[in-house]
């Protein structure tokens, strides 16, 4: 079977209208989740780089400085029953008939968080794997899991006992970003 020239470009238009629109939603999901962060915190850093203490640099997706401290979160959007523990190299998700795996995240989040906790050793460095709804662990969660609108809960109702963290934070959050402003500008300049 032949395609004619219309129909396979009204198929390409329509995957890409597919595209755009899943775009559109995951965007708008991510702008909503970073508007939450920034209201159950003092102050929001998203998408940045830092030195990783080894001469490198590590990707901070998000970090927000909080009465508990400094909090550092990633985000995993997975589909189905996740299955995976401290121990395992490779967690898998099971969807229906559909199984696939990825590396365990917990290693990447020590990473991250020993790399803040270098920067800024004077006040706590706490790091979350924030599932979203559409992940299940039916086996219980790995240590440093958890539910991303659970976390986004506690952190709001944290905030709103307490408006600011500690005076004594600020000065490490801000060496932080000037970390990671340093780390920006050397990239780009690299970049020339």
């Amino acid at each position: 079977m032949r395609l004619d020239a219309p129909i396979i470009a009204l198929i390409i238009a329509a995957l890409v209208l597919l595209f755009l629109l899943w775009k559109l939603v995951y965007t708008r999901k991510s702008s909503e989740t970073r508007a939450r962060f920034k209201k159950a915190s003092t102050a929001f850093l998203g998408d940045f780089l830092i030195p990783d203490g080894e001469g490198g640099e590590i990707h901070i997706e998000n970090a927000m400085l909080c009465k508990r401290g400094i909090v550092i979160v990633n985000i995993k959007d997975v589909v189905g029953n996740v299955f995976g523990s401290d121990t395992m190299p490779e967690w898998a998700v099971i969807t229906g008939k559909q199984r696939y795996t990825f590396s365990n995240p917990q290693d990447g989040l020590y990473d991250r968080t020993a790399a803040v906790k270098h920067l800024v050793p004077d006040v706590p460095v706490i790091g979350y794997i924030a599932f979203t709804d559409a992940a299940e662990f039916s086996k219980g969660y790995p240590k440093h899991v958890i539910v991303l609108a659970t976390l986004l809960s506690e952190l709001e109702a944290e905030h709103s006992q307490q408006n600011a963290a500690p005076e004594a934070f600020w000065p490490s959050w801000e060496r932080l970003i000037a970390a990671a402003t340093v780390t920006q500008v050397e990239a780009l300049a690299q970049s020339d």
